[in-house]
């Protein structure tokens, strides 16, 4: 049985290995895409990169508008997510095997959470573009519908997770529904949810730049501007402190899971 297992394994893999190969062949036959051109322009892409992509002097005085820019989109993100995370908690609530009534009202909830975790967030933005246009208010309602399809399965899944003893035993006492959410689940589950909220908050303050450049405001609008007008080097300096602020956002919310969970 072991050696028959084995070999169906690699055969499996083999198979697998051989499919993937031949849709790369069929997609590069039918975009025309030269893959040695594209191998051997990587250096000449770098060496370009080297001479013309670094911040000068006459960009590091573009510094305060490009933080303001910044502040900007670290505040959208925030507020998307926090607000994304109320209405997920209650719609996870609703969803939930654990705290749910069933019935139309739980179905409800799922399928609401589904179609909204399935519709991307750059695909939200195009989509509201055609009734706010660009502004900051269509990049917060896309990280919003992102970040509450999202959330609230994992909050669905983290309420799920909660043993269902501590409910039980509080409906025996004859708690309330309300009574139990707020003295077991939410209790339970308090640190899987804050963790979630942390990782969507990082999430979306990666997403808001290149949302930015799609609605018109924020540091990916400014990155945006500067490239197309071959401001070269305020464009790198926006990539710079982009990538100083996401190390530094990613920092703190380690430092807070710590502290919290």
């Amino acid at each position: 049985m072991q050696p028959d297992f084995f070999a169906r394994k690699r055969m499996n893999s083999l198979l697998f290995c051989g499919l993937l190969l031949a849709l790369t062949v069929i997609a590069v036959l039918i975009t025309n895409y030269n893959v040695i051109k594209g191998f051997t322009s990587i250096p000449k892409a770098a060496e370009w990169a080297f001479n013309n992509f670094y911040p000068d002097e006459k960009a590091l005085k573009r510094l305060p508008v490009i933080i303001s820019s910044l502040t900007e989109t670290v505040l959208v993100s925030i507020a998307a997510t926090t607000v994304a995370a109320l209405f997920a908690l209650m719609f996870a609530i609703a969803g939930s095997h654990t705290t749910g009534t069933g019935g139309v009202l739980g179905f409800v909830s799922r399928s609401i959470a589904t179609v909204f975790r399935n519709i991307d967030v750059a695909a939200w933005s195009m989509i509201l573009l055609i009734s706010f246009g660009q502004n900051v208010l269509t990049g917060y309602f896309a990280l919003f519908f992102g970040s509450f399809g999202f959330l609230t399965r994992a909050f669905t899944e983290s309420i799920d997770e909660v043993s269902s003893s501590s409910v039980e035993a509080l409906k025996s006492t004859g708690a309330g529904y309300f009574s139990i959410i707020c003295q077991s689940v939410i209790p339970s589950c308090i640190p899987q949810l804050i963790s979630w909220i942390l990782f969507m908050m990082e999430t979306n303050i990666r997403q808001a730049t290149l949302i930015g450049i799609l609605t018109g405001t924020g540091i990916g609008f400014l990155f945006s501007l500067y490239y197309k007008s071959l401001n070269y080097s305020a464009a790198s300096l926006i990539v710079i402190v982009l990538v100083l602020a996401i190390f530094s956002i990613e920092a703190i919310s380690n430092y807070l899971r710590k502290v919290i969970l």
